[in-house]
């Protein structure tokens, strides 16, 4: 079962994320066969981390929350959310297979929050521009609640672009970049 993952930094929780910082990395290591993407996203600056993305292949939804909450950053209370969904990769591939590499363009989380009937089901035409894609869904994986997208694009607006306007309670949009240890 894939799973979409996104803890949101509480403010001024940088210090302590830097302290951590090996912490996260170790546990993440204890993944690595299961992730599909992973990296960080950050405020309109450029350079202040505002969260981190996980999206990832666990046996069910207990291992998904294990995986969530036991993460070092989250228990040391840098965090202030989770988003934690569960996920269909539409792709069928890791941001480590993604044809326009790790380092070339700007990098951006595409998040849309839905309710009634499903939208965006079908991957866009563009697929050389997606990183990651995919729905979320309820925990049962029958319910559609929304769209999770990593997509190599120009500017927000361009990012937005990939789902369908006027269709979704709420898009977010979060300039991110590829993860791992460097």
């Amino acid at each position: 079962m894939e799973f979409f993952c996104y803890h949101r930094d509480r403010v001024g929780s940088l210090p302590l994320r830097e302290e951590l910082g090996e912490a996260h990395w170790a546990y993440m290591d204890r993944y690595e066969a299961e992730l599909i993407a992973r990296g960080p996203t950050f405020a309109d600056d450029g350079e202040t981390p505002t969260g981190s993305v996980h999206i990832v292949d666990l046996p069910d939804s207990a291992a998904a929350r294990a995986f969530a909450f036991d993460e070092p950053n989250y228990q040391a209370g840098a965090y202030r959310d989770v988003l934690l969904r569960r996920w269909r990769n539409l792709l069928g591939r890791t941001m480590w297979e993604f044809p326009g590499g790790r380092d070339d363009g700007s990098r951006f989380l595409v998040l849309g929050f839905g309710s009634g009937e499903a939208v965006d089901l079908d991957v866009p035409y563009d697929r050389d521009e997606l990183v990651a894609y995919g729905p979320l869904l309820s925990d049962d994986g029958d319910v559609w609640v929304g769209t999770a997208a990593l997509v190599r694009a120009p500017d927000t607006d361009a990012a937005r672009g990939v789902l369908t306007q006027g269709r979704y309670a709420g898009i977010e949009v979060h300039a991110w970049e590829f993860g791992g240890r460097r």
